[in-house]
């Protein structure tokens, strides 16, 4: 199917308001997502398949945003959350890169945040130093902690009481050992969004000079031993 096709079929799915019904098109006893999966993909249809295997991502991670941010302002024990978060990745297949993010934007919904820019970057300092550790399980891979701190850094752009905020949350988050020195460097070369660029990566120049520092140390004394 060329992926003009393609668009069209989707494009048609929700205008008759099946898109997230499509499922239905099979007997009870077969509507399983790996079933429609084989069936339309043996049919030549891998296009289709993919579409569902979409929809039913997004609408997995609506409910696990709906659910977290249920459990985060009912205050409840963070050992409690990573458990429920880990269950739900298991039971649907959900990788770290794709829970990282709504992680962040629960416990940033958590809160009413102070309208003084002043008070806010304290504020919010204080409210991520608890949620630090909920974090740290789900940033273990390189692409998960690159995937927070473009977050952090839209987050960040968007609210404009945090623009000065940003490097004090990242050296937050390195103290906590939820970001590496490795993704820190690769996000100030590389990996950072365009939002607010400038104003971030020179407010992360002094910390980043001192990470390069404290690694040349780290290097040379490795070879002198």
């Amino acid at each position: 199917m060329a992926e003009k096709d393609a668009n069209s079929v989707t494009s048609s799915l929700r205008k008759a308001n099946l898109d997230k019904r499509l499922l239905e098109l099979f007997p009870v006893n077969r509507q399983s997502v790996d079933h429609f999966s084989k069936y339309f993909t043996d049919a030549g249809l891998k296009e289709l398949s993919d579409f569902l295997r979409i929809q039913q991502s997004l609408g997995t991670r609506k409910e696990l945003q709906k659910e977290l941010q249920e459990r985060l302002s009912q205050e409840c024990p963070i050992k409690e959350v990573v458990l429920y978060v880990k269950e739900e990745m298991k039971r649907n297949d959900l990788p770290e890169t794709a829970v990282i993010g709504l992680l962040w934007t629960c416990i940033m919904n958590a809160v009413e945040w102070n309208k003084k820019e002043e008070l806010v970057a304290e504020q919010a300092l204080k409210h991520l130093k608890q949620y630090a550790p909920l974090l740290a399980v789900f940033s273990s891979q390189g692409q998960s902690e690159l995937i927070l701190l473009q977050k952090v850094q839209e987050y960040c752009y968007d609210n404009i009481h945090f623009m000065k905020a940003f490097q004090k949350i990242v050296v937050l988050f390195y103290k906590a050992d939820v970001l590496s020195e490795e993704a820190i460097l690769k996000w100030y070369k590389e990996a950072h969004v365009a939002k607010g660029k400038s104003v971030f990566l020179d407010q992360m120049k002094k910390f980043v000079e001192w990470l390069q520092n404290a690694e040349e140390e780290s290097e040379s004394e490795g070879e002198e031993n």
